[in-house]
C-alpha cells in the first residue's frame, strides 16, 4: 500500500463502506453471481488490513441489507453461508491483529444457527483493541430509527422520558451504532450515486467518496486514495470556509485545501 503523502496524524477514526459490485463483477465476467461475492470476500480481507494499517478505529461494512432478504433465495443463502464461513476463517487472523468484530442490524431476521456462530467470533474477538470491524448484517438505516424511535416512545409512555429531554445526542444513543463515532468518510464502490438506506443519521456530514471500480477490484491503493481525498477536503460542517480555517489556525493544525 502507497501511503505517501497520507498525514497519519489526520487519519479518519471511522471509514463506513458501501461494498456494491459483487454481483455485476462476476458477470462481466461470465460468471455466477455468487462467484462475486466470493471475490469480495478476498476484498474485505485486505481493506480491513489497510484500514488497521493505517489507524482507522472502525471500519463499517454494508455487507447485508434488510431490502437484500428480497433477492432471490439461492442467493440469499449463499450469502449467508458465505459470511459466516468467512468469518469463521478470519477469527485467528482478527485476533492475531488485534481487530474486534461487531454487527449492527436485525439479528431476529438471521437464520439461528448463523447468528450464533457469528456471535461466537464476535466474543472471541471482544478482548482486541485495535480495528473494530463492524458488519451491517440485515441492517438499514430506516429500521435502525424507527427501533431507536419505539425505545424512546416506550420511555415516554412509562413516564420517564419527557419531550423537553429529547435532543440529537440521546436519540443517538438508542441506535445500534452508539458505540463508535459518526463516520468521517464514507466510500461507495460500484459507481452508484446514491447511500442506499446506510447509516442515514449518521452520515450527515461524512465525506462521501464514489468510485466505479467494483468491490472485489477496489484494492488498498484505492483506500490510500480514498484517505488522501478526504485529507485534502475542507469540513466545514456548517461553517464557513474562513471560519474553518481560523479556528485550525488558533489550535495551530493544519489547514486542508478547499
Amino acid at each position: 500500500m502507497n501511503i505517501k503523502d497520507i498525514d497519519m496524524n489526520r487519519i479518519p477514526a471511522h471509514v463506513a463502506v458501501i461494498m456494491d459490485g459483487n454481483g455485476r463483477w462476476a458477470v462481466a465476467r461470465g460468471l455466477d453471481r455468487s462467484a462475486g461475492h466470493v471475490e469480495g470476500v478476498n476484498t474485505v480481507r485486505r481493506i480491513t488490513e489497510a484500514a488497521s494499517e493505517l489507524g482507522v478505529k472502525f471500519l463499517t461494512l454494508y455487507t447485508f441489507s434488510t431490502e437484500n432478504w428480497n433477492r432471490p433465495p439461492a442467493e440469499v443463502d449463499a450469502l449467508m453461508h458465505l459470511i459466516v464461513v468467512a468469518i469463521e476463517r478470519e477469527t485467528p487472523d482478527l485476533i492475531k491483529n488485534n481487530v474486534r468484530l461487531k454487527m449492527i442490524g436485525d439479528s431476529s431476521r438471521m437464520p439461528e444457527q448463523a447468528l450464533r456462530r457469528l456471535e461466537q467470533c464476535m466474543a472471541e474477538t471482544a478482548h482486541c483493541t485495535g480495528l473494530t470491524l463492524v458488519l451491517a448484517l440485515s441492517y438499514s438505516a430506516r429500521w435502525d430509527i424507527v427501533r431507536a424511535t419505539k425505545s424512546l416512545m416506550a420511555d415516554a409512555a412509562a413516564g420517564t422520558l419527557s419531550a423537553d429531554a429529547l435532543d440529537s445526542d440521546l436519540f443517538a444513543s438508542r441506535l445500534s451504532t452508539s458505540f463508535m463515532p459518526e463516520p468521517d468518510l464514507l466510500i461507495r464502490t460500484g459507481g452508484d450515486m446514491r447511500v442506499s438506506n446506510y447509516l442515514l443519521w449518521e452520515i450527515a456530514y461524512s465525506e462521501i467518496d464514489v468510485t466505479p471500480k467494483y468491490w472485489p477490484d477496489f484494492t488498498k491503493d484505492d483506500f490510500a486514495d480514498a484517505i488522501r481525498r478526504f485529507q485534502n477536503r475542507q469540513r466545514r460542517f456548517g461553517l464557513t470556509g474562513q471560519q474553518v480555517e481560523a479556528t485550525l489556525s488558533q489550535n495551530n493544525e493544519t489547514p486542508t485545501q478547499n
